[in-house]
């Protein structure tokens, strides 16, 4: 207000913001350094004029000048901060435009990735009539009537060419369902005459059964078991595969081909049929502690029984019987192993004749080793699935050969009768496999049989210092044979004499070995006897070591390896009638025939003399001697009956 009256003036405000938009920072920046400047020259003084007693007056002259600095530095302090304040703001601010900026650029992206994918869904949609299996344009238009068609509209627009077929099909369709419903009526009535035939086959069956079970008698006037071969059909479908079609095939081949032979089903049917069924959902219980541990001691146990388990038969068997025309019938007892997927086989001979006079022939009909390699090689020790070697150590079995005398042996061979084929890709059964394989095996077994049985026979004799030359061998020997068999007898340990046979790998585990003892006078003649399971289609192999005047043997004396030449290398004459099963007498008899030589030409080389009286001269020989290394005639020539050198 001015003096004396009370109107309004003009009135100045201070705004330090507003100061703040005018000043420069520069200035400012520069006015605090020569405020701080002049600060500090004036605190010098006043201490220089404190230090000299000054008057007052003087320094607070300066104090005063010091206090209006310090309202120069509150006041630029104040500035800063206003425009630190102010620089903050607008940063703030720029930052909010930013985030409005940044969300409006997410937003549109966020659009364009779903308009992308709207893009995508519309290029990928694929109608429901895509996937329906129209008729053909061509065929469409024969067939389809001219108000559905419309040709002069279809052909030039392909969208309505579409509709229309659309149409088409709805309509055939349609037909279609009308045939469905009629097809289904006519269904239904076929199925109600069925059932009121099957009732009355019903009704028919105690009748028929009653025929049957009187017609048995006829039956088996007839040999036509119709019964039993219903039963035995009837439990055939509860068989594994292998078996199935090995009794197929078996029963088959016996039709039309042998009527000796004959199969049969024996086990338990009842656990068969329990093995197809689905297995009961087992109630699990959790076991405690102490019983865990238990189960540690008996950790054995188990084993044992995942051993037993991995090697359990199927409850079903085969049984295949041949019969020859001697009477004699090889069971042949097949078994199938489920978790192994393999075949195995055992054996049993029945004799209508008493076989036990011949004590070294028991091992002939070995029921371990009667089939051994029926086929070269096929010792049935191991298993021929390769994939039971790993089954195997799962389980810690190391050989299958421990256990093939519980278990049968599972030879390649059975593998084949039961259509058995291992590959790649796994076990499958081949019912053609097992046809192929059919006849020639039947045919080696009941060949295996009759020259295991004629073996036997021929050792009966040969136990008994008798060597048995049938009547149709006799012209392969001279008529008066003086050197006589005295002994056959089964060897189990290895002789020196025969170490070179070894050596040379002719011998075999699964070969029978006999010592035959042949005596003329003082000369005993040892012969080691290799027989082979395949006899006669594999000769047997004789060794020699003859005692007289020392010991020799065909490795030290020529005429010894000559006499071993006449029963092994020229076996082929002492074959005889086919199939040969006379070769092992003949090859005995010969070497009495050579031992006969040997002695009563040996005493001619020696001395030149008509021979002592203990080996007088019987045989005729052209020429006693031959050669540097002085070979005997040990070959026989009939009808002449002189021996000769070959």
């Amino acid at each position: 207000f001015g003096r004396g009256g009370s109107h309004l003036t003009d009135v100045r405000v201070y705004n330090e913001e507003v100061e703040l938009e005018v000043r420069d920072p520069q200035q400012d920046y520069m006015l605090y350094k020569d405020t701080c400047a002049a600060l500090a020259k004036l605190m010098e003084e006043i201490q220089e004029l404190k230090a000299g007693g000054a008057k007052s007056v003087e320094i607070e002259e300066r104090r005063t000048q010091c206090s209006v600095h310090f309202i120069t530095l509150k006041k630029l302090n104040r500035l800063a901060h206003m425009r630190l304040k102010k620089g903050r703001d607008q940063t703030h601010e720029a930052k909010q435009r930013v985030d409005v900026l940044h969300l409006q650029l997410q937003n549109l992206l966020y659009e364009v990735m779903h308009l992308q994918k709207e893009i995508g869904k519309c290029l990928e949609f694929r109608s429901q009539h895509e996937e329906i299996e129209l008729v053909s344009e061509e065929e469409f238009f024969q067939e389809a009537p001219a108000e559905i068609s419309r040709p002069h509209v279809t052909r030039d627009d392909q969208h309505q060419l579409t509709l229309a077929r659309l149409d088409w099909e709805l309509e055939q369709r349609k037909r279609l369902a009308e045939q469905y419903k009629m097809s289904l009526a006519r269904k239904e009535k076929i199925q109600k005459a069925i059932e009121q035939k099957r009732e009355y086959l019903s009704s028919l069956q105690p009748g028929l059964q009653n025929i049957m079970q009187a017609s048995l008698p006829v039956q088996e006037y007839l040999a036509i078991p119709f019964e039993h071969m219903q039963k035995q059909a009837e439990v055939a479908r509860h068989l594994p595969p292998p078996l199935y079609v090995l009794l197929v095939q078996a029963g088959a081949y016996g039709q039309a081909c042998d009527k000796n032979l004959s199969v049969s089903i024996s086990g338990d049917v009842d656990e068969a049929k329990a093995l197809s069924r689905p297995p009961e959902d087992s109630q699990g219980t959790s076991v405690s502690t102490e019983h865990s541990q238990t189960l540690i001691f008996f950790s054995s146990v188990q084993l044992d029984d995942k051993r037993k388990e991995m090697l359990r038969r199927h409850p079903l068997s085969l049984c295949v019987d041949l019969k020859c025309k001697d009477g004699s019938v090889l069971h042949l007892f097949f078994y199938y192993l489920m978790n192994l997927n393999i075949l195995t086989v055992k054996t049993k001979v029945s004799t209508t004749t008493d076989l036990s006079g011949a004590v070294s022939a028991g091992e002939l009909l070995n029921s371990e080793s009667l089939l051994n390699c029926l086929y070269a090689s096929d010792h049935g020790k191991e298993t021929p699935n390769p994939a039971n070697r790993y089954q195997f150590d799962k389980v810690g079995i190391t050989t299958f050969g421990d256990y093939v005398s519980d278990l049968g042996h599972p030879f390649v061979w059975v593998q084949k009768l039961g259509g058995l084929q291992f590959s790649s890709g796994g076990a499958q059964v081949c019912s053609a496999l097992s046809a192929s394989h059919m006849e020639r095996t039947m045919k080696l077994l009941r060949g295996r049989l009759q020259a295991r049985l004629a073996l036997h026979k021929q050792f009966s004799s040969l136990e008994h210092s008798i060597i048995p030359v049938s009547s149709e061998c006799q012209h392969l020997f001279p008529a008066k044979v003086v050197s006589g068999l005295c002994t056959l007898v089964l060897v189990l340990q290895e002789l020196g004499f025969v170490q070179h046979v070894l050596k040379a790998g002719l011998v075999h585990e699964t070969d029978l070995f006999f010592m035959a003892t042949v005596e003329r006078g003082t000369a005993r003649l040892r012969a080691a006897v290799v027989m082979n399971p395949r006899y006669p289609d594999v000769a047997p192999l004789f060794s020699l070591s003859l005692h007289w005047k020392g010991e020799r043997s065909g490795r030290t004396d020529d005429n010894l390896q000559a006499m071993e030449s006449e029963v092994n290398v020229f076996r082929s004459e002492l074959q005889g009638p086919r199939p040969g099963l006379q070769l092992l007498t003949n090859q005995i008899q010969r070497l009495c025939v050579c031992l006969d030589v040997y002695l009563e030409t040996e005493s001619q080389v020696c001395d030149g003399s008509e021979g002592p009286k203990e080996f007088p001269r019987e045989k005729m020989c052209l020429r006693t001697a031959r050669g540097p290394s002085r070979l005997k005639p040990f070959k026989y020539n009939h009808p002449q009956g002189f021996f000769s050198h070959r």
